[in-house]
């Protein structure tokens, strides 16, 4: 989840101030840090280069051949650095999180090892420990814990206590009852040691209600926090990416007068750097020095890579001075790992004026550097000046596999498959043996474009030069014989595999899982899910989700049943429930859905009110966890039932508007939480379901919603029939959304501005227009006093073009200019609603005839004249109507780039096209989806699937993102090549995303693969457009 959505609930529940404040006690230390002059870095002398230089492209051309000429001349030291990692750098990889996580891990076990170990006295309680632990983990004959600790009236104090709990700390339900038990013995009161570790217990089981009302425990019995309770509270919710919680805490603990110790500073530093709050971070950072806090060199790195993502340079050099000063390595190790930095942040100008500077300051180069400029530069898709450097160090024989396989991966990452074998060849005939990532990236690849045959060679290549394998490689192996339908095959490499020691991961399983289910292999797929519980590996519940088809067309549910049985009965269960007055509810370990996938942008988010969280987001996360955790509705209200979450309309409506894919779990939850005592549905509540039910097209449920929120006596708003009307008229039926428009007037409600403007949209919309009742729409809508906004206009206007009422769209001018719009902007509108119906004549004259400024006019006008021009073939006229606004100081648009972009692969004149590209970007003018769709549109066209496939994997990476136009683009570009298989993926990949493909795309893809005589393929199509309808409809 993203940071501020993180925040809102530290911002919210406590000052709204309180980061504010924070931040100005290190306003100081910001400003010095600031003004510090680095030693290698003036960033107002970069800035002044950069301004005389003519263009952005020159000077970086300027500056890379500068650094070419230092790799030229300088001598590279090929000897690995004293701190280099096994893996160079990723973004992210496990391995890279693990390693950089792994001492602040160290801290979270020094905090409860000092809890666990402390000695209260001399005296040996470990006999009367045992003892009492015994009965707490073990219960007898079904008598009570309780019962049987009571009989056997052990003198119990609060050094047993605190170490019985210790021994508890697996089991957090027991550790909970005994709590509660020792509680209500006479003479005995918790202190704050025992307090410290059932919260300790109680945080690693992330259940953060338990520890809230612990801490509130602990004031009500006024017994003091010390400097433990603080650090164990900001760990826990750190740990749980609760940074505003966090932060709360941290200042809570300052106010208290306890000052925060090196275990708080490092920890919050580390969880600020992985949300990418650099700002913060450095503060931290800094007060960390004052404070003569020591980092160790994970940590700097760390904070390096959050620096330079962030675009603070001149604060990472200053990072990077003191990790050299105080870690006392050698300066370039330091300056190495800045470069590593920039490049993992794409920030290719600054990692190159780092070698320069170090050039400068006659520091010898060594191989770290030289790899790491090589993988910066593939990864930010300059392969080609990758592989200018390659060739100026491989002409000094300073090149290795390593290397090699860098500029392999560069050119495999662009699919550019014939320069990489090339290389690939070249570097076994050089004499250098290719690494285990070279092979496993070339066979998956191969794998990918059904070249089973040479993926297969390289794989027995691999066994005959005994080039180790591990887990990745053995994933792909194996998937790789799994899309062949060698199944046998794939078993037996995978029992060769675990023979020599190399295990199967989690990860590995899913993908094998998914590769079975793309060849209906249904008994095969129970081995592996058997296998992976075999192996101690718990199975995400996405996987049920992509198996259960398959098992209910062979109508073998029980299989998949007994699976998540055996599943569940592997897993820790906490007790339902309360005991006593504190308890511990379920914990579900299911697969999380991500805020940025689930969380929706849409135009009409305003419709629905913003309410102030009386909640915590780690609430939302786990409700949405136990919405994903199964397909039955039973499963999921038990674990509801289980969960202590106190609801709130705010926390419900806020629920559902999280619930992603899971609309129709989503549903079920509303109508169980609104039977629950003490709840009951607002307005607003309501609105957020109609709305979900709605973008499901479950228009029975919606109208039964509205019914109920009439019968419970809520108020029926404007805002509720809108949201009505506006999810009928989305799909289409517009005939219900009028209806609904009159019985909105007709029960006294008045229609708002988004009322009509969405009465509007859906009756101009291919699906279900209706042009005469938007035209008396629209000007009731200016009749009773509100003004269309310009994308309403826009449509408005296309509309009455595209039907050919030009005296409708001509009279509606005046009327746009009484609304407040300028008379170049109201024509400009009107111009481009003409070019778009392909009226470019009229578009012509019009802008001829009218006799308001032309210049303005012009400027306005001048996308939309170009874009006509080339849609009828005047490519001629539309060039010099580029040329002519030139001279008059107007570049090119990027919608006239665009049209450009589109006409030249049109005309099969791909270099043209890629050269408006250039172009365009060399002139700052930055390219938005719609270009790269056409980029992509224009490749496929053209037969060039490999250059459409680099600009789709450049987007996915870099940005800006594939949204649903792009994703049905190109799986419709695809399905018309015969490429159907990998419209598929996409298909997979908009799920996994969070974007809900539509009707259009399933029956794309799936006659597409029925005229590949795919049809095993084209059934799984069907599954997943059943299994997705199921899931986001009432009905289950």
């Amino acid at each position: 989840m993203r940071y501020l959505f993180k925040l809102r609930t530290f911002i919210s529940n406590s000052s709204n101030d309180l980061l504010p404040l924070h931040l100005s006690k290190f306003q100081s230390l910001c400003l010095s840090l600031h003004s510090k002059s680095s030693k290698l870095h003036n960033p107002s002398k970069t800035e002044q280069t950069h301004t005389e230089n003519q263009t952005e492209t020159n000077s970086f051309a300027a500056l890379f051949d500068e650094i070419a000429g230092i790799f030229g001349t300088e001598e590279i030291h090929l000897t690995n650095s004293e701190i280099k990692e096994e893996h160079s750098y990723s973004v992210p990889t496990v391995c890279g999180n693990a390693t950089l996580g792994m001492d602040v891990e160290k801290e979270n076990t020094l905090v409860l090892g000092g809890t666990q170990l402390g000695n209260l006295g001399d005296r040996d309680v470990s006999p009367l420990v045992h003892k009492v632990t015994r009965i707490v983990r073990c219960e007898n004959g079904g008598v009570p814990m309780e019962e049987q600790l009571e009989n056997a009236g052990f003198d119990i104090d609060e050094e047993v206590v605190e170490k019985v709990l210790k021994r508890c700390f697996k089991v957090p339900r027991l550790a909970v009852r005994f709590f509660n038990w020792v509680k209500m013995k006479n003479g005995f009161c918790h202190t704050t040691k025992t307090y410290n570790m059932l919260i300790y217990i109680a945080g690693e089981a992330e259940e953060f209600r338990l520890v809230e009302e612990l801490v509130e425990e602990m004031e009500k019995n006024s017994c003091l926090k010390d400097c433990k309770t603080w650090t164990i509270l900001i760990l826990h919710y750190g740990n749980a990416k609760l940074i505003g919680k966090a932060l709360l805490i941290y200042e809570k603990m300052r106010e208290t007068n306890i000052e925060p110790d090196a275990v708080v500073y490092k920890h919050m530093l580390h969880l600020l750097c992985n949300a990418g709050k650099a700002e913060i971070a450095l503060e931290f950072y800094k007060e960390m020095v004052c404070k003569e806090i020591g980092l160790n060199a994970g940590l700097y790195k760390l904070l390096l890579k959050c620096l330079a993502q962030s675009g603070d340079i001149a604060a990472a050099y200053t990072v990077t001075e003191d990790m050299a000063k105080f870690c006392e390595i050698p300066e370039l190790h330091a300056y190495a790992c800045l470069l590593k930095s920039f490049c993992i942040a794409g920030r290719i100008r600054e990692a190159l004026e780092l070698i320069r500077d170090l050039k400068h300051k006659n520091i010898t180069l060594d191989a770290e550097i030289f790899e790491t400029l090589v993988k910066g530069l593939c990864r930010a898709n300059r392969t080609a000046d990758a592989l200018e450097i390659f060739d100026i160090m491989k002409s000094r024989n300073s090149v290795d596999g390593k290397i090699y396989g860098l500029i392999i991966n560069g050119f495999l990452r662009r699919n550019d498959f014939s320069k990489a074998f090339d290389l690939f060849q070249s570097m076994k005939d050089s004499g250098h043996t290719p690494t285990t990532s070279t092979y496993t990236e070339l066979m998956q690849h191969l794998f990918r474009m059904n070249e089973f045959e040479k993926a297969d060679e390289i794989y027995h290549e691999m066994l005959e030069k005994r080039v180790p394998l591990d887990s990745v490689a053995v994933t792909a192996i194996v998937a790789g014989h799994i899309r062949q339908n060698r199944i046998s095959e794939a078993w037996e490499v995978l029992k060769s595999m675990e023979e020599n020691g190399i295990r199967a991961n989690q990860k590995s399983y899913t993908v094998f899982v998914k590769e079975l289910c793309k060849v209906s292999q249904t008994e095969e797929i129970v081995k592996v899910l058997s296998k992976m519980q075999d192996s101690n590996i718990s199975i995400p519940g996405d996987i049920f989700h992509l198996v259960r088809p398959y098992w209910e067309k062979k109508g073998e549910m029980e299989k998949i049943e007994k699976v998540k049985q055996r599943q569940g009965a592997s897993k820790l269960h906490l007790e339902e429930g309360k005991t006593s007055s504190t308890g511990i509810t379920g914990n579900q370990e299911f697969k999380s859905l991500k805020s940025d996938q689930i969380e929706e942008k849409r135009k009409d988010s305003h419709l629905l009110k913003s309410f102030p969280s009386s909640y915590g987001d780690h609430d939302i996360q786990r409700i949405c966890q136990i919405f994903s955790s199964s397909e039955d509705w039973c499963s999921i209200q038990e674990a509801l039932e289980k969960c202590n979450v106190k609801y709130t309309p705010e926390l419900v409506s806020e629920i559902l508007h999280n619930c992603g894919p899971y609309s129709g779990v989503a549903l079920h939850f509303f109508s169980w939480v609104g039977k629950l005592a003490g709840y009951n549905h607002t307005t607003d509540t309501y609105n957020m379901a109609i709305k979900v039910s709605g973008r499901s097209k479950d228009f029975k449920h919606l109208r039964s919603l509205f019914h109920e929120m009439r019968r419970q006596g809520c108020t029926i708003t404007s805002d509720t029939w809108t949201i009505m009307l506006m999810q009928y008229g989305r799909a289409g039926l517009t005939d219900i959304a009028l209806k609904i428009f009159r019985e909105m007037k007709a029960s006294g409600c008045k229609p708002n501005g988004s009322t009509y403007k969405y009465l509007v949209v859906s009756l101009c919309e291919r699906k279900g227009r209706k042009v005469d009742e938007a035209i008396t729409a629209f000007h009731e809508m200016i009749r009773v006093g509100f003004s269309p906004d310009k994308e309403l206009t826009e449509i408005y206007l296309h509309c009455l073009c595209g039907v050919g009422k030009l005296s409708e769209a001509r009279g509606c001018l005046e009327l746009l200019r009484k609304a407040g719009f300028t008379s170049p902007l109201a024509y400009s509108l009107y111009v481009r609603a003409l070019c778009r119906a392909g009226r470019l004549e009229e578009a012509l004259a019009l802008v001829d005839e009218v006799s308001v400024d032309q210049n303005t006019l012009a400027q306005y006008t001048y996308g939309s004249i170009v874009h006509g021009l080339l849609r009828m073939e005047r490519s001629e006229d539309a060039l010099a109507k580029v040329e002519a606004m030139r001279q008059i100081g107007v570049n090119p648009t990027v919608h006239v780039y665009t049209s450009l972009i589109v006409h030249f692969f049109k005309e099969k004149q791909i270099d043209k096209a890629v050269e408006i590209f250039e172009k365009m970007k060399e002139e700052g003018c930055e390219p938005t989806i719609v270009t790269y769709s056409s980029l992509i549109r224009g490749y496929m066209n053209c037969g060039k699937h490999v250059d459409a496939w680099n600009v789709f994997s450049h987007i996915k990476l870099n940005g800006p993102f594939p949204d649903f136009r792009t994703y049905s683009m190109f799986i419709a570009c695809l399905c018309r090549v015969g490429k159907s298989e990998e419209a598929l993926l996409l298909i997979s990949e908009m799920l996994d995303t969070g974007i809900v493909p539509s009707a259009i795309n399933f029956r794309t893809v799936f006659f597409g693969l029925n005229r590949e005589g795919k049809r095993n393929l084209a059934h799984t199509v069907l599954h997943k457009k059943w299994d997705l309808s199921k899931r986001r409809k009432f009905s289950m």
